[in-house]
């Protein structure tokens, strides 16, 4: 079972920073940023997680809510979180669930060696619980600006 735009995404749950347990239904009536990255404090990733949070007010102020997504423990998470203070939680899917759902994990090159990781994705869930748009293979630079372009184009 994977997500399709333009169908309601199931509910899922996993845990997240700030002891929370991220439950996609209690998100009823706000907008939801899903966006998937490789690894915890590696270059693109932070930069990446830190655009999101100098843009966090903005997503905010247009009812959206915004999480990140990786195969990193809680405890990975906990620490770069708190390294560059992000405004929001991110989730852990060590068991990478989430990331089956949808379908962000990829066989990679690394260094001439085949790897399975996840490709940087980011997906937009309104208020409806309707996937509404998904970014595959994302550049980071100005993509946060771009999804919350997006999310202003929903309001």
């Amino acid at each position: 079972m994977s997500i399709t735009v333009g169908k309601k995404v199931k509910s899922f749950t996993a845990p997240a920073t700030s002891e929370l347990t991220f439950k996609l239904s209690d998100y009823k009536s706000k907008n939801v940023v899903l966006y998937f990255y490789p690894r915890d404090n590696t270059p693109g990733c932070t930069t990446e997680s830190i655009d999101f949070g100098t843009h966090h007010d903005e997503f905010l102020a247009h009812n959206t809510v915004v999480f990140g997504i990786s195969r990193d423990t809680i405890k990975s998470h906990e620490k770069f979180k708190e390294k560059f203070n992000f405004p929001f939680e991110l989730i852990a899917d060590p068991e990478e669930t989430i990331c089956n759902l949808f379908s962000v994990m990829k066989d990679k090159n690394m260094y001439g060696k085949k790897v399975r990781g996840i490709e940087r994705s980011t997906f937009l869930i309104d208020a409806n619980g309707v996937l509404v748009r998904e970014w595959r293979k994302v550049k980071v630079p100005e993509h946060v600006e771009e999804v919350l372009a997006e999310v202003k184009n929903l309001a």
